[in-house]
């Protein structure tokens, strides 16, 4: 296989787990425009191999995860950029939680603006003790535009989504837990790996097809403009019943024995 190379970017495939990590650790991993292009390639290398079972995305070092957008870059936008900056970080946070695969954020340090709407994007969150959340946009005079406002409020629900957003209000590693913005609390980025590598082995040991269609189903469970989403559902769970791995799951079940799943 493979690996592309990147500027901003360390994408490491072991194990059928791919790990990538935001490399800019002096811009404390700030999101630009080569950034989002890097992304936005390596999303579509990770769902075109499949070789890649899950996926973990960090940040590079101990202070960020990601600490928001380039303020630099962002300063320069006028109207009609704008509309299309903010675009362009929705497609693509939106293609990173409709991979076929499990993707889990391992939220080191700072996660700010663009770096906690990147974290809401994937499956899964697990922070480190040093972990911080926010959306300040309204400090800069904007509102998120990665797609912040439409995900927070389904994660945490409506009223608590608006305090964090109106008031710009940053949430610690145990406040983001409480509130279910993270999954887990971890000492450290080693024992959040650890943890996330966890999670992927009992995910892995299931069919692939299996993952996939569930995280079909629920992310098209948060889509206002989706058909009805038991709809989408009922079909995903036929479609399931006529593949190998369905039959091989539910043979393995009645002979008491452990699956070999090919992901057909």
């Amino acid at each position: 296989m493979s690996i592309p190379k990147f500027n901003t970017l360390l994408l490491e495939v072991t194990d059928h787990i791919c790990t990538l990590t935001i490399n800019r650790p002096d811009k404390l991993n700030a999101l630009n425009n080569q950034v989002l292009d890097e992304l936005a390639e390596a999303v579509d290398f990770i769902e075109g191999n499949d070789d890649i079972r899950a996926v973990i995305i960090t940040g590079s070092g101990e202070k960020a995860f990601v600490a928001g957008a380039d303020i630099a870059e962002l300063s320069t936008l006028d109207e009609e950029s704008g509309t299309e900056a903010a675009e362009k970080g929705q497609n693509l946070f939106s293609d990173i939680e409709s991979l076929s695969k499990p993707v889990i954020a391992v939220v080191n340090g700072y996660a700010l603006g663009g770096g906690t709407e990147l974290a809401l994007s994937c499956h899964i969150r697990l922070a480190t003790q040093n972990a911080v959340f926010g959306l300040p946009e309204v400090s800069l005079g904007l509102i998120p535009g990665y797609g912040g406002t439409q995900r927070l409020p389904k994660l945490i629900g409506r009223g608590r989504a608006l305090e964090l957003i109106l008031t710009g209000r940053m949430v610690k590693a145990e406040e983001a837990g409480s509130l279910g913005i993270a999954n887990y609390v971890l000492p450290g980025k080693d024992e959040a790996l650890t943890k996330a590598q966890e999670l992927i082995g009992m995910m892995t040991k299931h069919a692939p097809i299996a993952l996939s269609g569930a995280i079909s189903a629920i992310v098209a469970s948060q889509d206002y403009e989706a058909e009805d989403g038991y709809v989408i559902e009922s079909n995903i769970f036929g479609d399931l019943c006529g593949t190998e791995d369905f039959k091989e799951g539910t043979g393995a079940f009645l002979e008491k024995r452990k699956p070999k799943f090919t992901g057909n």
